[in-house]
């Protein structure tokens, strides 16, 4: 896979060891369709496209995103109220490291059924500010805890156990020449809760480890742009 590589602002990841992690984005990929049961993802494919959204040629799905979408941010802009998130975990490359931190991939619902790719340009891709180094929690990963709430009501709860592992978005991006500081991968999601309503004003994603205890998240209000003059 080519893409054009341009710079986002840099973005600062707290570790547990007190120490920060800087990386300047250049490459900035949604993993899609990507639940370690492929058999799931391809009844999922199914129910979408009874709601007119285009099922991709291959799972999983890779799509490019424009870099300085990836942000650590409180607060996202939004035209209609036909937006929403999802809770994913991030795999960021640094000059020395794999870091592993929360993500709220935030996509516009009424430009998806045009395209998947276009609606995941339409809207950011929310990162936490803390990280932990992928090294120092892969032997425990699929334990790992992915929630989302929107408005307050839990509308997401699995483990990484559901996912694709980072291990093998690694691999991909290794076979895909972009395994280089400056890249950053989300996941995909995890299923969403029966009935609840997606189109929320707050979201807040987190990831947790039962090991530790600790907790990364993100948070950020939706607000509405003015309606356009002309």
């Amino acid at each position: 896979m080519s893409t054009v590589r341009t710079q986002a602002a840099t973005l600062q990841f707290d570790l547990p060891d007190g120490t920060v992690a800087e990386v300047a984005v250049t490459t900035l990929l949604n993993g899609g369709y990507a639940g370690r049961s492929q058999e799931d993802v391809a009844a999922h494919v199914r129910e979408l496209a009874e709601l007119g959204v285009p099922a991709p040629s291959v799972t999983p799905s890779v799509y490019p995103v424009s870099p300085y979408l990836a942000q650590q941010t409180s607060a996202v802009p939004a035209q209609h109220g036909r937006t929403s998130g999802e809770a994913e975990w991030a795999l960021v490359v640094t000059s020395d490291d794999v870091l592993l931190t929360v993500a709220c991939d935030h996509t516009d619902r009424a430009l998806e059924v045009h395209g998947v790719a276009w609606s995941k340009n339409a809207g950011p891709d929310v990162l936490g500010r803390k990280a932990w180094r992928l090294s120092e929690v892969a032997d425990r990963i699929d334990s790992i805890e992915l929630t989302a709430w929107a408005d307050g009501v839990e509308i997401q709860r699995g483990t990484l156990a559901e996912l694709l592992t980072p291990q093998y978005w690694v691999e991909r991006l290794r076979e895909m020449g972009q395994l280089e500081p400056g890249t950053v991968l989300l996941s995909g999601t995890i299923p969403m809760h029966h009935g609840v309503d997606q189109f929320a004003s707050k979201w807040r994603v987190e990831l947790r480890d039962p090991a530790t205890g600790d907790v990364i998240d993100c948070e950020y209000e939706v607000t509405r742009l003015p309606e356009p003059i002309g």
